[in-house]
């Protein structure tokens, strides 16, 4: 075997690996050799099957295991030797793949780049923190009084009025024909809510008991369901019962229809879950500036590779309603504006760099994702889903596949809280809107700090 380097260029490494027939030869028929005991072909006693006979039989299916085999052999001996740190899977590119001639094989592969991890300890950190008062709590617990609100059936003869439940019949036609999910009997509605579509329930308020009536309406244009969106609708509905809440009473006994043993112990918990919730979207908010900061902190080539994976990921996101009307064999930025992909570029270079950065800063420090983080990670998915915990354990025992996606958010967050522990944290009170303020961590807002750490680059020089 013979290997040869020919190209080092930026991140990108490209090697000849020469297997020589000679070689592969001899390799196919050690191979058939070991065979021979076992083979069985009719016509022939196990173990008397000429060598020829054999290679007619299992030549071909042999030479393919071989040139394998020596591949393999040579992609580690590459790694091995030249003290490569792939990025991705080597591609190989095979030039050359004859019987009786010398196997030839261009070999590439990107490796990680060589970078500094900035000093951890001088990470200046802000910690937002919210006081949670009292007001808090109990506008929590309204809440849950709220939702567990029931009806009664209203004894006095009145018309329907905002925040009443009724309950209809209705029938809904478009071009004069039924249409599925447009009709339905006994259906309990919140007068208000706004669960059904713009001008629904407005019509019903006025209406009275037993009162059958027409509403006539129109799908607004942005209707998620796209053979309904503009279409006008005709609602034939009859009154079967107008209900209004019953106005609980917090107190014990409220707190005692929850399960617990007073209100004391309900405001108790209630606190609890409050500051817990809180912490979350604190921890959230340091985690963020922790990346800004990384991400601001080092310049470094990038491997194209891990960028084109990257770059798909977020065209997808970005089109992601166009995604699911274009043909499968078209790429994820077909369609998008030069802006949006330049901005995707920007969002995949800052996610790779980001990705490396943790990486290194975990293998520096001996940081690893253990069986019990995965297993914790996944309870918590279970929690997610009540009432379906044993359909969700199923899934993750008979897909190691999801178990394994579990690994990745449970090692950044194992980073974050290393980083944090290290770094010069402060915390500073905050009110409660600003804790929430900007909360949603989608495209725009990554792609927004981007160009800000960019702006900041540009200062610099």
């Amino acid at each position: 075997m013979e290997i040869k380097e020919k190209k080092s260029q930026g991140l990108k490494r490209e090697f000849e690996i020469i297997i020589k027939n000679d070689s592969i030869d001899n390799l196919v028929k050690n191979k058939i050799s070991e065979l021979a005991p076992k083979a069985s072909l009719p016509g022939f006693r196990p173990g008397k099957i000429p060598h020829n006979i054999l290679k007619l039989r299992f030549g071909k299916q042999v030479f393919s295991e071989v040139v394998n085999e020596s591949l393999n052999d040579a992609s580690k001996k590459i790694i091995d030797d030249y003290k490569i740190n792939a990025a991705t899977q080597p591609k190989m590119d095979i030039k050359s793949l004859e019987e009786g001639k010398d196997v030839k094989v261009e070999y590439s592969v990107e490796i990680i780049p060589d970078f500094k991890i900035p000093d951890l300890t001088k990470l200046k950190i802000t910690r937002p923190v919210v006081k949670v008062e009292d007001k808090q709590v109990d506008e929590s617990i309204s809440r849950i009084a709220q939702e567990n609100t029931k009806t009664e059936k209203i004894l006095k003869e009145r018309k329907i009025k905002t925040n009443d439940t009724v309950v209809i019949d209705f029938e809904g036609k478009i071009d004069n024909e039924l249409f599925e999910g447009g009709s339905a009997k006994g259906h309990h509605l919140k007068v208000g809510s706004n669960t059904f579509i713009p001008g629904f329930e407005d019509k019903l308020i006025g209406r009275n008991l037993a009162e059958n009536f027409d509403i006539d309406l129109k799908f607004p244009k942005d209707y998620q369901a796209k053979n309904f969106a503009g279409k006008k609708v005709i609602f034939n509905v009859t009154v079967i019962e107008i209900r209004e809440d019953i106005k609980i009473k917090i107190n014990d006994d409220f707190a005692k229809s929850l399960g617990l043993e007073n209100l004391d112990i309900l405001k108790k918990n209630v606190k609890e879950q409050i500051v817990k919730q809180h912490s979350m979207q604190s921890r959230s908010k340091v985690k963020r500036e922790i990346l800004d900061l990384l991400a601001d902190a080092v310049e470094f080539d990038l491997p194209k590779s891990l960028i084109d994976d990257e770059y798909n990921n977020v065209c997808k996101a970005m089109s992601d309603s166009r995604q699911k009307e274009k043909t499968e064999n078209k790429p994820n930025d077909d369609g998008m504006s030069k802006t949006d992909k330049d901005d995707a570029l920007l969002i995949s270079k800052r996610r790779v760099r980001l990705g490396l950065m943790l990486a290194e800063i975990g293998r520096l420090n001996n940081i690893k994702v253990e069986e019990k983080d995965t297993q914790n990670a996944m309870m918590q998915e279970l929690q997610r889903y009540p009432g379906r915990e044993k359909e969700i354990l199923e899934y993750f025992k008979s897909n190691p596949n999801a178990q394994s996606q579990l690994a990745g958010p449970v090692f950044e967050d194992k980073i974050i809280d290393f980083i944090t522990e290290l770094a010069d944290v402060s915390d500073k009170e905050v009110k409660i809107e600003e804790l929430y303020k900007e909360d949603s961590q989608n495209i725009k807002d990554e792609l927004k700090k981007n160009k800000d750490n960019k702006k900041k680059a540009l200062k610099k020089k």
